[in-house]
């Protein structure tokens, strides 16, 4: 599959994927940037991340349709439950925050047979910061003794509030972050 394949029609102006683009900058009559909670395992998320430069983001399993609801410019914050996928090894932490990149959403080949989607990210420096101390702060958390429910979806979105709540956990600077 190519970028032009998956090339959105409301993007006419999005380029393919490039590395090297500048994350952009949210102007007053931009649309307002959204933040979401994307949901991983520890170790593939810090794949992501791993290389400067050349971050990256997955949801659902590779899945295209929820990177599509995403837009340049939009803050994306991964939580991992865990340390691996399907372990027990517990993490419950935020371990990575950017900007989306412009660009649509792409295929990418892992080798197997699994060709994944992904979005484009910069992500900023932080540090990875667990999530019980920022349950009572939260405005998504809608009950306290369920607080989880929302992760299962693996991709939602969260209001400016809560997304500096986890920036600001991160030591994320929050200009790096358009706020």
């Amino acid at each position: 599959m190519t970028d032009a394949l998956l090339q959105h029609p409301l993007w006419p102006d999005a380029a393919p994927s490039r590395r090297d683009m500048p994350v952009p900058a949210a102007t007053p009559a931009a649309t307002p940037l959204r933040n979401w909670i994307a949901v991983a395992c520890a170790q593939h998320a810090r794949r992501g991340c791993a290389t400067p430069g050349a971050g990256y983001m997955q949801v659902c399993h590779g899945k295209v349709a929820p990177l599509q609801r995403i837009r340049p410019g939009d803050r994306v914050a991964y939580y991992a439950p865990t340390v691996t996928m399907g372990g027990k090894d517990r993490l419950q932490a935020f371990v990575s925050i950017g900007i989306v990149l412009p660009g649509a959403p792409y295929a990418f080949d892992m080798g197997g047979g699994f060709v994944p989607s992904r979005r484009d990210v910069a992500y900023v420096p932080a540090r990875e910061a667990a999530i019980a101390p920022l349950l009572d702060e939260f405005e998504f958390v809608d009950d306290r003794q369920r607080w989880g429910s929302k992760f299962r979806f693996g991709l939602f979105s969260v209001n400016d509030h809560d997304m500096r709540l986890i920036a600001r956990a991160m030591q994320a600077e929050p200009q790096s972050l358009h706020f």
